[in-house]
């Protein structure tokens, strides 16, 4: 059960969340889009969100920026959230434009909204379950997308649920967060993709 809770924060890591939600709208989407766009799309921003942070990781890491992968402490995430905010607007300015596919783009916006909030907190040396508001946009994203498309997709968001809840249990085990950092964190990742809903819904 160890191993378990503990391998929950890697399978279901926040830098994998962009990635999932974006694969899971171009598979919900009703409107044509070629399929050689969709393979461009998702291979440039498997590039940015996922491989380009880990190699940054590892650039910190050498310059004794961070100490680890679990950003332990507040002073430790600055550098990592203010490259994850870089990230995100070169996606919105090059990737997903609002004349390309308007949902995506607010879905990034948001994403780029929760980011700064974690930095903005990070500064005043407060901590907010990144892995909880990378999962909660991600959640109210899909539930977005369900009224917009007009499709039940409630065995996707019974899903999200039990995954939401496996990685809250995972973070308390392995004593990352206490019970206040994950529902900040929660609130973060939820409320950006909210207020964006009348923008595109």
């Amino acid at each position: 059960m160890n191993h378990l809770l503990r391998s929950i924060s890697f399978i279901f890591h926040p830098l994998l969340m962009p990635i999932i939600g974006v694969i899971f709208y171009f598979s919900k989407s009703p409107r044509f889009i070629p399929k050689e766009i969709i393979w461009a799309k998702l291979i440039s921003l498997l590039i940015l969100t996922v491989i380009l942070p880990i190699l940054l990781y590892f650039l910190l890491k050498t310059l004794g920026k961070v100490k680890s992968i679990y950003l332990e402490t507040t002073s430790e995430r600055i550098f990592p959230l203010v490259l994850n905010c870089i990230v995100i607007i070169i996606i919105v300015k090059r990737i997903i434009t609002p004349t390309q596919i308007i949902e995506l783009y607010y879905f990034f916006i948001g994403a780029l909204i929760s980011s700064m909030a974690c930095l903005t907190l990070a500064f005043f040396k407060i901590k907010a379950s990144i892995h909880m508001t990378a999962v909660a946009g991600v959640f109210m994203f899909f539930i977005a997308l369900s009224i917009h498309f007009s499709i039940n997709i409630s065995g996707t968001l019974a899903l999200m649920s039990i995954i939401m809840g496996a990685i809250a249990s995972s973070r308390l085990h392995v004593k990352a967060h206490n019970y206040k950092e994950l529902i900040t964190g929660i609130f973060i990742g939820f409320i950006p993709q909210l207020i964006l809903i009348p923008y595109w819904l």
